[in-house]
């Protein structure tokens, strides 16, 4: 769906840096990568789709690219993340015939309520619905995009906006009307500027300095939220304030990330299935 480009430099730079990082950079410890948290984690200040729309905005304009045609699928399948690692839903468990993950129905845990909106809004949309859908089915539906006129209903509508309104009430951004000679838009610019750096220098590091060439060895919501950026087009505003060297390395490491074989990936032990099947499902799309 997405692509990871280089800025026009050489790809091998990137790749030969890497290897001398590699041997470098300290190896970090494994963490219980299981696929659902038993609770919401109060220390979770912001959902995955914040952050993936705070990636996405342009800091001063407050609106993202009007090019970007991937960030809606991509917020949904953050949903989809984050409502299994709340542990609310999951994938059907493999029986003695294994199925694809883009087979596997995606089943309802918990419909307790999470306290967002957003999230709520598509349990309801899960518990109503008979049979199950596949993940790829629901990033279609809650983004609208099904030739079945009885599934419209499924559709999260105004998802950026709200996701926005959520930001601006916890103080991150801020509401402005600007006008584009035809129409006025209302526009959401970056103010509080130190939590977006800290969550970009946590996705640099996460693929510089503290890289550890295993996606079951990384923190499961920096891998989530790695496939996401991914996913919505937004992972190169990740990188392009690294020097050329560190960018390359990042851009060539996040490539390696998002080109393994989902299914092999999920097969594994606390491989958490769900960033693996929204990733295979963006691969397909």
């Amino acid at each position: 769906m997405t692509t990871l480009i280089h800025r026009g430099r050489r790809a091998d730079v990137g790749r030969n840096v890497d290897k001398r990082l590699e041997g470098e950079e300290d190896s970090i410890p494994d963490k219980n990568l299981g696929e659902e948290d038993s609770g919401d984690s109060k220390d979770i200040r912001l959902t995955l789709m914040e952050e993936v729309l705070l990636l996405g905005l342009k800091d001063k304009e407050g609106y993202t690219s009007f090019w970007n045609d991937c960030i809606s699928s991509g917020l949904r399948g953050g949903i989809l993340i984050e409502l299994a690692m709340r542990g609310r839903i999951q994938l059907e468990p493999q029986t003695m015939r294994k199925k694809r993950l883009l087979d596997r129905k995606v089943l309802l845990k918990s419909d307790a309520p999470t306290g967002d909106v957003l999230l709520d809004e598509t349990l309801r949309h899960l518990k109503a619905t008979e049979p199950a859908e596949t993940v790829q089915t629901w990033i279609e539906l809650l983004t609208g995009e099904t030739w079945n006129p009885f599934k419209l209903q499924y559709q999260l509508r105004n998802v950026r906006e709200r996701i926005a309104k959520n930001l601006v009430e916890k103080g991150i951004l801020t509401t402005e009307k600007q006008n584009f000679l035809l129409f006025d838009m209302t526009t959401h610019p970056v103010t509080n500027t130190t939590e977006k750096q800290r969550l970009v220098k946590k996705l640099q590091e996460s693929v510089l300095d503290r890289w550890v060439n295993d996606p079951h060895r990384m923190d499961r919501r920096t891998l989530a939220l790695l496939v996401l950026a991914h996913a919505s087009d937004v992972l190169e505003n990740v990188f392009t304030s690294l020097v050329d060297e560190k960018y390359d390395v990042a851009m060539n490491r996040s490539k390696d990330l998002m080109d393994r074989d989902p299914e092999a990936e999920a097969a594994k032990a606390g491989g958490s299935e769900m960033i693996w099947a929204v990733l295979a499902a963006f691969n397909k799309s």
